[in-house]
C-alpha cells in the first residue's frame, strides 16, 4: 500500500509543529513552506479548511492513508464511548504505533518497517501487519534473531518516554498493552473533535 515518503520537514512546517518527532530543520523554519515563505499573506481559513487540516495532521502523525483512516473513524463512531477519543485510542492501539511507543523504533515509519520485515512478535508469534489492532494483555516483543539489530538497540537505549498504559520488560525485550489509554494520556496535539465534525457533514 502507498505511504507518504516525501520530505517530513515540509509537512511539519505545513502544520506548524514537529509531528514526526525531533527535527532540526523545522526548528530553523517554523513558517509554512512556499515560494514567499513567511512574507506571504495568508487569508483566514474557513471552518472546513481547519477541520481538514486537523484530519491531515492526524493521518500524517500516525502514517495512515485516507481509506484506512475513514474505516477507523467508522469503527470509532460505532463504539459506545466518545467518537473522537475512540478514534485516537484505535490509532494508538495499532501495532506499528505501539512498537514506536515502546521505544523499539525511534519513529513510526521505522516501527512500520520493523513490523513489515518480520522483526516483531505478538504473543510470541511473528506479525508483519503494521495496522493490526492490539488488545489489552497482548505482548509485543522483538523476534529472538532480531534482538541484536543495531537500530533496535540504539532506539531502546535512547528511549526515555514512559507511558502508564504500556509496560516494558527490558530483559525479555517485550512490552504489554496494560490498558487502552485515556485521552489525557495520549500526548499527540490533535483536536479530534474537528475530525468528527468533518466526517459528520
Amino acid at each position: 500500500m502507498a505511504r507518504y515518503t516525501g520530505p517530513k520537514t515540509k509537512i511539519a512546517r505545513k502544520f506548524g509543529e514537529s509531528i514526526f518527532g525531533e527535527d532540526k530543520s523545522f526548528e530553523k523554519k517554523k513558517y509554512p513552506p512556499g515560494q514567499h515563505g513567511n512574507n506571504r499573506r495568508r487569508g483566514k481559513k474557513s471552518e472546513y479548511a481547519i477541520q481538514l487540516m486537523e484530519k491531515q495532521k492526524a493521518k500524517y502523525t500516525y502514517g495512515i492513508l485516507e481509506r484506512q483512516f475513514r474505516n477507523i473513524f467508522e469503527k470509532a463512531n460505532r463504539s459506545k464511548g466518545v467518537t473522537g477519543e475512540a478514534l485516537l485510542q484505535l490509532c494508538e492501539s495499532r501495532l506499528d504505533n505501539l512498537v514506536f511507543r515502546l521505544g523499539i523504533a525511534s519513529t513510526r515509519r521505522g516501527a512500520r518497517q520493523l513490523v513489515s520485515h518480520r522483526h516483531i512478535t505478538v504473543d510470541g508469534e511473528i506479525c508483519n501487519i503494521p495496522s493490526r489492532t492490539i488488545k489489552v494483555g497482548e505482548k509485543i516483543g522483538v523476534r529472538e534473531k532480531s534482538k541484536s539489530i543495531n537500530y533496535i538497540e540504539d532506539s531502546l537505549s535512547n528511549s526515555s518516554s514512559v507511558y502508564e498504559w504500556i509496560s516494558w520488560n527490558s530483559d525479555l525485550m517485550e512490552g504489554t498493552l496494560v490498558n487502552i489509554p485515556e485521552r489525557d494520556q495520549i500526548p499527540e496535539n490533535i483536536k479530534e473533535q474537528l475530525i468528527v465534525e468533518l466526517y459528520s457533514k
